[in-house]
């Protein structure tokens, strides 16, 4: 039997993975990886501190599924200077019944984007009170923008407050997301002059920053705010004081084993801020239906997302059955 593989590409990628159909497919690994329908090895972090850059090797399958996949996530952030993108990648599918490669998708991180704005909207859906309507986001990068628009499906939220360590990638953050074909009519996006100033009063508080030490404080936030941490993936990175996770009334963690190495919560508990019984449970729990969500408006939430890798399979099932279906793509004889 021949051996092809099947060679896509950013473009095409993106033209076969859109929020709504990326947002489902996560929601369902969540699901899955809850309920014992998924394996996941842990993360390999690789580091190249002479060049300020990191690494990250994640892979997963979905029990029954037809396929696995690795997927290796890059960010330097001395690239833009260089007139290059600070992060990239590519995704590896292989055949599940054989181990035979099936598809290299050349996305240079795009999927890696999508996935976790997706990831961000499930916690949203779960987590956030249905009247939100003022976002607070802290970061302005990319990912700022992916979380907006997949927040859109399912809070269309009024305000968006961004703000940005420069101002002038915070104004063109605001000035691309005003064009963005998928923001709520009439939405009001404004540049924060502070972290404090982009969190106060918010509904919705999303950090999705490389920082490594505490932006968000607790006396910011109000009562009935949900917070997805998004940035804290190794675990030198942290973007919530601990007193964050302290006065939460209600932590989940996409997964509850890697979130106590890399995560948020890795720094709440392993400085004794809160005890580990304190995390609730698991996201894919809650989308599972095997524990609640938000039990009140008046509840602060918290959900620690560190990346899964049935997310990214998840995600590259739905760019492979599109991409055969429409007999898009390169085919490669192996």
């Amino acid at each position: 039997m021949g051996r092809t593989l099947l060679i896509l590409r950013e473009p095409e990628i993106r033209e076969l993975l859109d929020p709504a159909s990326c947002l489902q497919a996560v929601e369902q690994a969540f699901t899955a990886y809850a309920t014992g329908g998924a394996e996941l090895p842990p993360v390999i972090g690789l580091d190249v501190p002479e060049s300020r850059g990191e690494i990250h090797v994640k892979a997963g399958h979905l029990r029954g599924g037809p396929n696995y996949a690795v997927k290796i996530a890059s960010g330097f952030y001395d690239n833009p200077a260089k007139g290059l993108p600070q992060n990239d990648g590519m995704v590896l599918v292989f055949d599940a019944l054989t181990g035979v490669p099936a598809a290299l998708l050349l996305d240079n991180g795009f999927i890696t984007e999508q996935r976790t704005g997706a990831a961000g909207a499930v916690a949203a859906r779960h987590l956030a009170r249905r009247d939100a309507s003022v976002v607070g986001v802290v970061g302005c990068g990319g990912q700022a923008r992916y979380q907006l628009a997949a927040l859109a499906l399912v809070r269309p939220f009024s305000e968006a407050r961004i703000y940005g360590r420069r101002p002038e990638r915070a104004r063109a953050c605001v000035e691309e997301l005003g064009r963005h074909p998928g923001m709520p009519r009439g939405c009001r996006l404004v540049v924060a002059g502070s972290v404090r100033e982009a969190v106060a009063g918010a509904d919705i508080v999303l950090t999705v920053t490389a920082s490594r030490e505490p932006l968000v404080h607790a006396g910011w936030l109000s009562p009935g705010t949900h917070v997805t941490a998004v940035g804290s993936d190794g675990p030198d990175k942290q973007e919530l004081h601990t007193d964050v996770l302290q006065r939460a009334d209600l932590i989940v963690a996409d997964s509850k084993a890697q979130c106590l190495r890399l995560g948020e919560i890795h720094h709440a508990v392993a400085s004794g801020a809160i005890p580990e019984s304190k995390i609730a449970c698991e996201l894919g729990e809650i989308t599972a239906g095997l524990r609640r969500g938000r039990g009140s408006d008046g509840e602060m939430t918290v959900c620690d997302l560190t990346g899964v890798g049935v997310q990214d399979v998840a995600a590259a099932a739905v760019v492979l059955q599109r991409a055969r279906a429409a007999g898009i793509g390169e085919t490669l004889t192996l």
